[in-house]
C-alpha cells in the first residue's frame, strides 16, 4: 500500500498536524518534550494507505548514539520503501527552514522522493516571520512547490495539505493500473 511519510525537526508539531489531518486526536500521540517519537510509526488509514510518523530530526535531548540509531533508520526506510509516495517535510513557521531542514530537502531530491514543505504553528507566528520563512526556503530554491501554511488548531492550510497528499496517493493508483 502507498505510504506518506512526516518528517521535520523535534516539536514542529508533526503529531498534531497528523491528528488534525485525520481528524483525530489520538492518532499519533503529542508531547511538549521534543524527541518522544523514537520510533517510526505507520498508521494504517481507510485500509488503503499509510501514513508514517517519523522521528524528530535534531533538538531531541537523547543520546548520540540514539540519535545515530535514528538517523540510520531513516536512511534505510528512505532508501528500501518502495511504496513510499512522497515525504511532508514540516518545519515552524515562527523559525522558518533550518540548517537540518534544507540537508532534509537536499537528501530526498538526492533520493528521488518528492518533498511536500509544510510550515506549521502559524497560528503562533507573525506575519514577518511567515515572510521570512517563505524567503529563506525560496531562497534554497529546493521544491518546486510553494510551501503550505498550516495550523493543527485552527485547521488552516488543511484543505490544501489533503490535496497534495491525495495527489501523491492518486498517482500511486493510477500507477498500478497500468
Amino acid at each position: 500500500m502507498p505510504e506518506v511519510a512526516f518528517a521535520g525537526r523535534s516539536n514542529v508539531g508533526k503529531s498534531s498536524l497528523l491528528n488534525t489531518l485525520w481528524g483525530r486526536r489520538g492518532l499519533a500521540r503529542t508531547s511538549s518534550t521534543p524527541g518522544r517519537t523514537r520510533t517510526i510509526n505507520f498508521y494504517l488509514l481507510e485500509g488503503a494507505y499509510y501514513f508514517v510518523d517519523l522521528p524528530g530530526y535534531g533538538f531531541a535531548k537523547v543520546p548520540l548514539r540514539m540519535r545515530r540509531e535514528w538517523a540510520k533508520g531513516l536512511e534505510d526506510y528512505f532508501r528500501l520503501r518502495r511504496n513510499l509516495r512522497g515525504v511532508v517535510v514540516v518545519m515552524d513557521a515562527r523559525h522558518g527552514p533550518t540548517a537540518l531542514d534544507h540537508q532534509m530537502f537536499e537528501w530526498l531530491k538526492e533520493l528521488g522522493i518528492e518533498a511536500v514543505p509544510v510550515f506549521t504553528k502559524v497560528d503562533k507566528a507573525s506575519q514577518k516571520e511567515k515572510v521570512q520563512a517563505r524567503r529563506r526556503f525560496e531562497q534554497w530554491g529546493l521544491s518546486p512547490d510553494e510551501p503550505l501554511f498550516f495550523s493543527a488548531r485552527t485547521g488552516e492550510g488543511k484543505d490544501r495539505l489533503w490535496s497534495r497528499l491525495w495527489r501523491l496517493l492518486k498517482a500511486e493508483a493510477a500507477r498500478l493500473k497500468e
